[in-house]
């Protein structure tokens, strides 16, 4: 359970807590570095990921395993009163349910980097780890009512092998772009898993469009969201 004890300095700061869903610590650790990078200084954005579940979200039957142990992870974080949240994979993983019951925003990085790409490409592609993730994605491409303008494709590496950023990985990433470029008419790339988080730095500099971090899309906009509401809010659980 994270602490509840909250220091005066903690107290005026805006407070995030960014939650991986898959069991991974070096997924864990990119995206800690990462938000790390983008937030404001007066953010305070503690990054965790379940105890117990799958080591990667690579099919429906994970995602299942994955969805309790994210719920109880939240529900044990309610003491610490953190202002917004975002669940750090490109699924809806107990989006719904935590929605339910927090206060507060609760981010998905499916809608956020959906948001983003619209607003800076006509037509975009999802760019993703493993086959087995397309008819989830394309679902939520229909869900989010962006199916005509993005399409989505699978560079063939597992979200392992993305969170380590070798030398194969992006490759692999660069030759899907370059498909989705040429045959999808692609203006942007949005990343589609929490395993590629990091991985848009060492893309930029051999792609001609903008490529998009959904996870650091959905940390943008829940620090944007969590300074606009007023200092009282917390998440405590809605009333039955």
């Amino acid at each position: 359970m994270i602490s509840a004890r909250i220091s005066p300095e903690e107290a005026r700061a805006t407070r995030l807590l960014i939650v991986n869903p898959n069991t991974n610590p070096r997924v864990t650790a990119n995206i800690r570095a990462e938000i790390a990078r983008v937030i404001l200084p007066s953010t305070q954005a503690r990054v965790v990921n379940p105890p117990e579940g799958p080591f990667s979200i690579e099919s429906e039957a994970d995602r299942d395993a994955a969805e309790a142990h994210v719920l109880a992870l939240l529900r044990g974080s309610l003491a610490a009163r953190h202002q917004a949240y975002v669940l750090a994979a490109f699924d809806d993983i107990a989006l719904a349910s935590a929605r339910a019951f927090l206060r507060v925003p609760v981010v998905g990085a499916v809608e956020a980097g959906i948001t983003a790409a619209r607003t800076l490409a006509r037509r975009f592609t999802v760019v993703t780890t493993v086959a087995s993730a397309l008819p989830g994605i394309r679902s939520q491409l229909e869900r989010y009512g962006v199916a005509q303008m993005a399409t989505a494709r699978a560079a063939g590496i597992g979200v392992a092998q993305a969170a380590e950023g070798g030398g194969v990985a992006i490759e692999r990433l660069l030759e899907t772009i370059a498909r989705a470029v040429k045959n999808d008419g692609a203006e942007a790339i949005l990343l589609g898993s929490g395993g590629l988080t990091g991985s848009a730095d060492r893309l930029r500099p051999h792609v001609h469009i903008p490529i998009i971090d959904a996870v650091l899309a959905a940390a943008k906009l829940a620090e944007a969201l969590a300074a606009l509401a007023p200092r009282g809010s917390s998440d405590e659980p809605m009333p039955a």
